[in-house]
């Protein structure tokens, strides 16, 4: 069973220009767990992976890291949550350049 969180928004530091590294920027954040097929059967929220806490963990992670490239935040959500069995976490960044809507990158 996948369970996936979509468009987490995380304002944060995150940028190698200067004038990046003194104001924060949103960073959309979109990850896919493997769940326990249990809590199909179970409906309780033991048996399963608490989307919630995953937020917190990853906008804390990212919060506090203030990394420079989208492909290190990708690999600092992805280590923040680990314990939890993600396939993937994919980092999506808006408006880093003139003309260019956005720029993802998918860890690993």
């Amino acid at each position: 069973m996948l369970l996936s969180l979509n468009k987490l928004e995380v304002e944060m530091v995150i940028g190698d220009m200067p004038e990046e590294r003194t104001r924060t920027q949103k960073v959309r954040i979109d990850a896919e767990f493997e769940v326990p097929e249990k809590a199909a059967d179970t409906d309780e929220l033991g048996d399963t992976v608490d989307y919630a806490a995953l937020k917190e963990r990853i906008e804390t992670a990212l919060k506090t890291a203030a990394p420079k490239l989208i492909e290190r935040a990708a690999k600092i959500a992805y280590e923040s949550v680990k314990e939890f069995g993600p396939r993937k976490i994919k980092v999506t960044k808006s408006g880093a350049i003139k003309g260019l809507e956005s720029a993802s990158v998918e860890y690993p």
